[in-house]
């Protein structure tokens, strides 16, 4: 065992007697620790936030969206098709119109997201878990049927049982003739049913419905326009290698985005708070550390004999300094040992038991979500290494200052 590790053992381990110093360096230790335990569970929580965001949008959104760069929307035939058939990594493309509408049943209306898609965006699977209602299906026996969110449901009083009331969908078409007092010259109408109800997440159960893409098309006359195709990535290809490959095949006029690049400036944020989080507790811990600071400050005056004997049996300044680190060290990383331990036990019992409610309605969690990563618990330990050091530093350098002639 080196010297001043031995040493500085000595001086961390509580003897006989308790004193003043003693007291300092268990609430050092709490300290680190409870600032520890902060920083996991904090950081825990957004890598949680963030993947709870992922799941909610990769359920609603494609893998590949692809919508023109200018405009809002572009021409769709087979020949374009074919081209983004060529590669061998693209399973399914689906065919979207979508825009606002308005929606009335009844006596009562509201505007929402209208999404016309084709057939094929069942095969998808992506509502197939979120139904709570009703039948998946866009046709039966002639009739067309939306797929409605489960605040749309409420907000109208939607029956799907009812065969006398349908939906009725509501689409401006001549702006220009908005004084006309015949509203067949000012909007365009169509009448479907509601044959399902899915529920993902407040926003989109409150402002979506998914209708045929043919139902779409006539509705808001779109003729051979799409606003986007949706696109599912066969299994064994990589989602970002085929979102690449149609990039350079369709160009510059057309913008082809992964899930996540569909919602960059969200998860951006999301990064940017859990940095501002890791920057304010690691102040927290930089003014926390002061303790250290005071605790080896103290112990330097206290063990002044102490250094005095070491320097006439032969110690140099080099290892009198290695032992005030050294203290410093044991100090940090005691609490930070704890701290983890900590932090890692209130996240698992978080993610098992669900201790901290969110507050919030969501079909999908109710309580905080919780993810632990390797690259935070190195953050962590990097930033309580390099802060230790820094509050150790000066009581070192006054330890190694001490006279032999005067202390002896």
């Amino acid at each position: 065992m080196r010297v001043p590790f031995f040493i500085a053992k000595r001086y961390f381990l509580f003897g006989r007697k308790i004193n003043f110093i003693n007291i300092v360096s268990l609430l050092s230790i709490l300290v680190v620790a409870f600032v520890t335990m902060s920083l996991v569970v904090a950081l825990s929580v957004f890598n949680g936030l963030e993947n709870l965001i992922r799941s909610l949008y990769n359920t609603f959104d494609p893998q590949l969206k692809i919508s023109a760069v200018k405009g809002k929307s572009f021409k769709v035939d087979h020949d374009f098709l074919d081209k983004l058939k060529s590669n061998k990594g693209i399973a399914i493309i689906t065919e979207v119109i979508e825009d606002n509408v308005l929606v009335k049943y009844k006596e009562d209306q509201m505007v929402v997201k209208m999404k016309g898609v084709s057939e094929n965006f069942l095969n998808q699977k992506r509502l197939d878990s979120m139904i709570v209602a009703g039948e998946l299906k866009f046709h039966d026996r002639g009739k067309d049927y939306a797929i409605i969110g489960r605040g749309i449901q409420y907000n109208l009083a939607i029956s799907l049982n009812s065969e006398i009331n349908p939906l009725q969908v509501w689409y401006p078409k001549n702006i220009k003739a908005v004084s006309s007092l015949s509203p067949d010259k000012v909007f365009s109408r169509e009448n479907i049913r509601a044959g399902a109800v899915f529920a993902i997440e407040k926003q989109y159960d409150d402002n979506y419905i998914f209708v045929p893409l043919d139902f779409a098309e006539r509705l808001l006359n779109y003729g051979d326009k799409r606003t986007s195709l949706e696109i599912k990535v066969k299994d064994g290809f990589k989602v970002n290698k085929v979102r690449d490959q149609l990039r350079e095949l369709l160009g510059e006029d057309y913008l082809v985005q992964n899930s996540d690049e569909q919602h960059a400036s969200l998860l951006r944020a999301v990064k940017i708070e859990k940095l501002f989080m890791f920057f304010t507790i690691s102040f927290i811990l930089a003014v926390a550390s002061m303790n250290i600071f005071f605790c080896l400050t103290m112990l330097a005056i206290n063990k002044k004999r102490d250094i005095a004997i070491l320097y006439s049996l032969g110690a140099t300044p080099s290892m009198v300094r290695a032992i005030f680190l050294t203290e410093g060290a044991l100090i940090a990383f005691t609490g930070a040992i704890l701290g983890l331990v900590l932090g890692i036990g209130l996240c698992i019992a978080q993610q098992q038991f669900g201790m901290v409610s969110m507050g919030m309605e969501t079909s999908l969690v109710d309580a905080y979500p919780v993810k632990m990563e390797l690259s935070d618990f190195i953050s962590t330990g990097i930033t309580i290494i390099v802060i230790t050091f820094l509050a150790s530093v000066r009581p070192a350098n006054r330890a190694i200052e001490v006279s032999i002639r005067e202390n002896i």
